[in-house]
């Protein structure tokens, strides 16, 4: 794969993870995976599941549904999927495992190298946004993409 063949970039990652009530956990990273994707793949569109969707907890069981399947499809029809994984997400696992099953490239960035989804499913696999970052800037990514 060549960069320039890289038009969608799904930006998957956990919004709820294990918490049991209501909350969700911090999306800073999302701007800052973006910025560097954008840099990185200036022509690609990148899919962030988060945008327009910041109140989802409060969703009812229908909308939570809809807006779940709407944004598999959307991570199964991408070039490259990208999920931010600093502990686990259950949503992102299906999104990572779907993805994988369609033979689409997956670069995980994680310190949880153990987890068989990650160590299975993934293309690639970095310990955190500093070296997501530094790697994409190497201008390695051709190399990446054919992995």
């Amino acid at each position: 794969m060549d960069k320039s063949q890289v038009k969608q970039i799904f930006l998957a990652g956990v919004i709820q993870g294990s918490f049991k009530d209501k909350s969700i956990h911090s999306q800073e990273y999302r701007g800052r995976i973006t910025s560097i994707l954008k840099e990185a793949f200036p022509a690609a569109e990148i899919i962030d599941p988060f945008s327009g969707h910041e109140n989802s907890i409060e969703y009812d069981d229908d909308r939570g549904k809809q807006t779940f399947l709407k944004h598999l499809d959307l991570a199964t029809g991408c070039d490259l999927l990208v999920a931010y994984l600093p502990h686990a997400s259950l949503g992102t696992a299906i999104e990572i495992w779907e993805t994988h099953r369609r033979n689409i490239p997956i670069w995980t960035i994680s310190p949880m190298k153990t987890n068989w989804i990650i160590r299975f499913c993934s293309s690639r696999i970095f310990e955190d946004i500093e070296s997501f970052a530094a790697v994409l800037k190497d201008s390695q990514i051709k190399v990446l993409a054919d992995q």
